[in-house]
């Protein structure tokens, strides 16, 4: 694929920060993570899947100037390009990796539009305490786990069970929570605002830093439309 922009300017050097922030993140869970990248409207999409997760991360930040391209690059290159001292996050500005093949994943994403937002879902306070109570509960159970059944597929039962409990009157799992807070979508603070949104199977935890998507039994597929402000 040919990709006309070969650098990013950011708005300002608080949004490249952040974006190496984000991208630091999903590198922690797997040094060869790929995002998939759309830019177009003034802002630039990255679409990446946490493997521990099993749910798309979407942040979104704004760009200064015209760019207009929908690409699949290596996470680790684009943050190095963001970290190096000629065109770091401190000076706003990155450089476009060379594109990558994509993982089936990145052909997956959340569809176009007809979002609406549900009710039922309990306030960040509430999620961060039920998260912390989850956490608690998996260390107990896997201590208590007896020697001869202390094994990878022991814990996987133990955490399936409990990161598939949804959350207050909705559907969405626990694992979507957990995976906006450890991605930084989840701050705490009182008046954090957070919203579930539906789309035909999707679901879509929203933060004023980020998305957590996910996509229920017989999802479509599509491509999720960038606009300035958080995906």
């Amino acid at each position: 694929m040919t990709v006309p922009v070969r650098s990013l300017r950011f708005v300002d050097a608080r949004e490249a920060a952040d974006l190496a922030a984000f991208l630091g993140r999903l590198l922690h869970y797997d040094r060869a993570a790929a995002v998939r990248l759309q830019a177009g409207g003034g802002a630039l999409a990255v679409f990446g899947r946490p493997p521990s997760f099993e749910v798309l991360a979407i942040r979104t930040v704004r760009l200064s100037g015209v760019h207009d391209f929908d690409v699949t690059v290596s996470a680790g290159e684009l943050l190095e390009s963001l970290n190096t001292e000629e065109a770091g996050a401190q000076a706003g500005t990155g450089a476009l990796p060379t594109p990558v093949t994509g993982p089936p994943w990145a052909g997956m994403l959340p569809p176009r539009g007809g979002w609406q937002e549900r009710p039922g879902l309990p306030g960040p306070v509430d999620l961060r305490t039920e998260l912390t109570g989850a956490v608690a509960e998996f260390r107990a159970r896997d201590a208590a786990l007896p020697e001869d059944r202390r094994t990878r597929a022991e814990r996987d039962l133990i955490g399936h069970d409990i990161w598939s409990r949804t959350v207050g009157d909705t559907e969405l799992p626990l694992r979507a929570v957990h995976a906006a807070q450890s991605l930084g979508f989840l701050r705490p603070a009182p008046d954090f605002p957070v919203a579930l949104l539906t789309a035909g199977s999707w679901l879509r935890l929203r933060t004023p830093f980020g998305s957590i998507a996910l996509r229920g039994a017989g999802g479509g597929l599509g491509t999720l439309a960038v606009t300035v402000g958080t995906v």
